[in-house]
């Protein structure tokens, strides 16, 4: 039996459902009204911001670099853009450490606001003055956009490149940079974000527990009273189903630190006008959670679960021998599954990055091809479906942690499993 309080009742439950978990869920997320209007008037405001100025001569729009450049990693955090397209455009944004290592250099520290220049298209031979230079293409002299340098390196679309002894990057016949690439070890914006998300996850967790050490088993509150819930749920209805009442303590760590981290990270990108994080929706964060959940999958596998995988009982022996047709099925699934964990978190939340910021986008589009009115009038629809589509992903940052937590555990199930063979064949020959 669980007690829970909210709003200083005492709600009483023998366990956490999961249609208990979500209308408790929606309840603490009450101030979600608050935020999508606050949301509403910064997107209307930024909206007609640009339907005002869209006639004023800047460059074109382009949509898809501006999603891209959101959902995809950087070396600084930007805020916004003033004046952008104009002779006075300045760009608001929080420089990170650049950290590169190359056996010509060395290693080198540096913060990434090095490489914003005069923005003048010149070339310098100075080691210790940012400018920007023109690459040039020796075999088609195509024309290339100017490219920021500082201290012999060149930012190119989030890469850096040694230039060469002149200060200038060399292309091939397609356009891409010819010049070696150092070791890049920078805190970039998914880095520093990954930090972020790390001492809120540390920072929630110690309060809860100092609630616990002050209250005992008193009525939680603050924090404690959000986070307990989620803690008993996923015992509950995750990890006792999933593995067992025998093996389920031991994976409970795990499971809950991989359920607030993903949980943490997802919310963390959907706070509007921090620098966009898109944390989980980069792949390699992903496909590193993957990894881990599939190493304490294969450390944690008995005897039983690596019979099932070599040697697969109740089937033919023709489907084992002479070609291991079984064995190889089976070996496909154990290395799916990371891929499907993967992919399926990356997909789900870069997905709800690029559909919010599509909505935007057509503020600014129908503002530019059509003039202030059509920019204001897109704005009430665009503005609307956008913060909808950001209150649902409030509930799918819940679900993916959730999901990835659920096949976690089923994983880690199907490795501790023990089956008793000798007793189910005992009881087929007495039948």
């Amino acid at each position: 039996m669980q007690r829970f309080f909210f709003k200083g009742k005492c709600v009483i439950l023998r366990s956490i459902s999961r249609t208990t978990l979500f209308w408790f869920i929606v309840m603490k997320f009450s101030l979600i009204q608050r935020f999508s209007a606050f949301c509403l008037v910064l997107f209307a405001f930024a909206g007609m911001a640009f339907a005002s100025g869209s006639e004023g001569g800047k460059k074109e729009f382009k949509a898809g670099e501006v999603i891209l450049h959101h959902v995809l990693d950087a070396h600084e955090i930007h805020f916004f853009t003033l004046g952008e397209g104009t002779d006075h455009e300045t760009h608001v944004t929080v420089p990170l450490p650049i950290i590169v290592y190359s056996p010509e250099k060395g290693l080198d520290i540096f913060p990434s606001s090095r490489f914003h220049g005069d923005h003048k298209p010149v070339v310098s031979h100075d080691d210790h003055e940012a400018a920007e230079i023109i690459g040039e293409d020796h075999n088609n002299q195509h024309a290339h956009d100017p490219v920021p340098v500082y201290n012999g390196y060149a930012l190119l679309h989030e890469k850096i490149y040694l230039t060469d002894a002149h200060g200038n990057l060399t292309y091939d016949e397609h356009g891409h940079p010819t010049n070696a690439q150092p070791l890049d070890l920078s805190i970039t914006k998914t880095v520093f974000g990954l930090i972020l998300a790390m001492f809120i996850l540390v920072f929630v967790m110690f309060a809860v527990a100092k609630g616990y050490k002050k209250r005992g088993l008193g009525a939680p509150k603050g924090i404690q009273s959000f986070i307990e819930p989620l803690v008993i749920f996923i015992r509950d209805e995750v990890a006792k189903p999933s593995i067992g009442e025998k093996h389920y303590k031991r994976f409970m760590p795990f499971l809950l630190t991989i359920f607030f981290f993903i949980l943490i990270c997802n919310v963390v990108g959907l706070v509007p006008f921090i620098g966009g994080f898109n944390i989980t929706g980069n792949i390699s964060v992903a496909l590193v959670l993957a990894l881990f959940t599939f190493l304490v999958t294969i450390f944690s596998g008995k005897k039983d679960y690596w019979m099932h995988l070599v040697w697969t009982p109740g089937v033919p022996a023709w489907l084992k021998l002479p070609v291991p047709l079984m064995f190889i099925i089976e070996f496909i699934g154990v290395v799916s599954k990371p891929i499907v964990l993967c992919l399926r978190l990356f997909a789900n939340i870069t997905a709800g990055h690029i559909i919010i910021l599509s909505f935007v986008s057509l503020i600014f589009i129908f503002g530019e091809k059509f003039g202030t009115g059509a920019g204001y009038g897109v704005s009430v629809l665009s503005v609307a479906f956008s913060v909808f589509m950001n209150v649902m992903e409030l509930l799918v940052a819940f679900l993916q942690a959730y999901v990835f937590t659920l096949l976690a555990s089923v994983y880690f199930g199907q490795a501790v499993e023990e089956h008793d063979h000798g007793h189910e064949h005992d009881a087929a020959h007495a039948h």
